[in-house]
């Protein structure tokens, strides 16, 4: 203030705006407060213009100056003084999302310790879309960390293909995988994740309030989450084993059969009606995890064992990842009727960001407009309800669109949303509040 004082008398706030432009330009520097961690790149403001409105007098001055950087810095904080009490006013919702498969990326490039993530990539060697330094540049405060099972490609089979683009499963969908070989690739990714807990990367979500706790402590909220129940045999041990050691939300499918119930395969344009429903094993499994209070993820699942699940488990009904068949008729999408008995059920649908399930013409193209994610957002509150949207990306297990990229583009989904007409309270609860409220309901019934 007193640089600033005497050369910016009240009735000027314009002149101050410009000195307050250069001096970000100047010194602005990322804020590295633990509290803080985990949103995007921060600036420096200091921020002069409200204070000299309010020493003057000056209420329009004061107005004009916060209104000026609540537009200019929509996706920092405001720290009021360098050296004194800092006032923190967040601008930008973080984001806790309802799926990744880094652990899949990290586990096929060999990287059994997790350091690539700890560490990030940079420049033309940068793989991948979540890593830990982008995931702070994006306001990424963590998610569902997704186990899957990859086919097994020391087998002579048809399981070897491509599972994202192939004829195949565009058409059929995969065959089972050997249980043997799907207990094993899961060990070794849950092993990732518990060693990424220990670098202090992540903290492992085992009930509702470890999401605030991780995000005091700087670290990411990981919930340990299984994309199928391939690894998982028909006595359940194996269940309430990884339970054990953190596992809070399973999928009983991929898009392939398990002993459990059968996925969809990756058909458009198709209904979601592809197939049988649960296997009485399915019905135990449901059971189980009611029991164990572990989320059952919708996603991937065809529509009548959709429907038995509905039956039978008494939590809400989540998809983490899925979109509105409605607009995009894929397959892997939900049908109006299953959106209404989500919403019944006081669930949640997670957007997935995977171009082939957004567009109304099914294409992989990553130049796929973020109006269509605004376009289906829109069509899930309208289903749901403001309590029943999320984001369940998809990052590192499908294409995206071009404008989001990897996780440090969140700020830009953000955006297109208040473009969108959404105002910050719905922002708020599509970004992070609607999976913290869901899964206190499911675990701590």
């Amino acid at each position: 203030l007193q640089y600033c004082l005497p050369f910016f008398p009240s009735g000027q706030p314009a002149s101050c705006h410009y000195f307050l432009d250069w001096h970000v330009r100047k010194r602005g520097k990322r804020l590295e407060q633990p509290q803080m961690r985990g949103n995007r790149d921060l600036v420096h403001v200091v921020s002069f213009a409200p204070a000299i409105g309010l020493l003057n007098g000056n209420l329009n001055m004061f107005l004009l100056g916060f209104g000026h950087l609540r537009k200019k810095y929509a996706h920092g904080h405001c720290l009021l003084f360098r050296d004194a009490k800092q006032c923190y006013i967040p601008f930008m919702s973080f984001v806790f999302d309802g799926h990744n498969d880094v652990l899949l990326r990290l586990w096929m490039a060999g990287d059994l310790t997790g350091e690539s993530f700890v560490t990030g990539e940079t420049g033309k060697a940068r793989k991948g879309h979540v890593d830990l330094p982008r995931a702070r540049e994006g306001g990424f405060a963590g998610g569902f960390f997704a186990i899957f099972i990859p086919p097994d490609k020391s087998a002579n089979s048809t399981a070897n293909a491509n599972p994202r683009n192939s004829k195949q499963a565009a058409e059929t969908g995969f065959p089972a995988l050997d249980h043997s070989y799907a207990l094993r690739v899961a060990s070794e990714q849950a092993s990732i994740l518990l060693k990424l807990e220990e670098a202090g990367a992540v903290r492992i979500v085992r009930k509702a309030g470890d999401i605030s706790a991780a995000r005091k402590d700087g670290r990411l909220a990981a919930i340990f989450h299984m994309e199928g129940a391939d690894a998982i045999g028909k006595d359940l041990c194996e269940l309430d084993l990884f339970h054990a050691a953190g596992l809070r939300s399973l999928g009983p499918v991929w898009s392939r059969p398990t002993i459990f119930a059968h996925g969809v395969p990756f058909r458009f344009p198709s209904s979601p009606d592809t197939g049988p429903g649960l296997t009485e094993a399915g019905k135990h499994l449901v059971k189980r995890c009611n029991e164990l209070r572990i989320l059952i993820d919708l996603s991937h699942l065809n529509e009548k064992g959709f429907w038995d699940v509905a039956r039978l488990s008494n939590a809400p009904l989540v998809a983490t990842h899925s979109n509105v068949h409605a607009i995009c008729p894929a397959s892997r999408n939900l049908s109006e009727k299953q959106l209404d008995a989500i919403a019944e059920s006081g669930g949640v649908v997670g957007l997935n960001f995977a171009v082939a399930f957004l567009r109304t013409d099914g294409a992989h193209r990553s130049d796929t407009s973020l109006d269509v994610l605004a376009r289906h957002l829109a069509h899930l509150v309208e289903r749901l309800g403001e309590e029943g949207v999320a984001i369940g990306s998809d990052f590192d297990g499908a294409m995206i669109p071009r404008a989001i990229g990897d996780v440090a583009g969140l700020p830009t989904l953000v955006d297109a949303m208040r473009e969108a007409g959404f105002g910050k309270p719905l922002i708020d609860k599509i970004c992070h509040r609607n999976w913290e409220n869901v899964l206190k309901r499911t675990w701590e019934k």
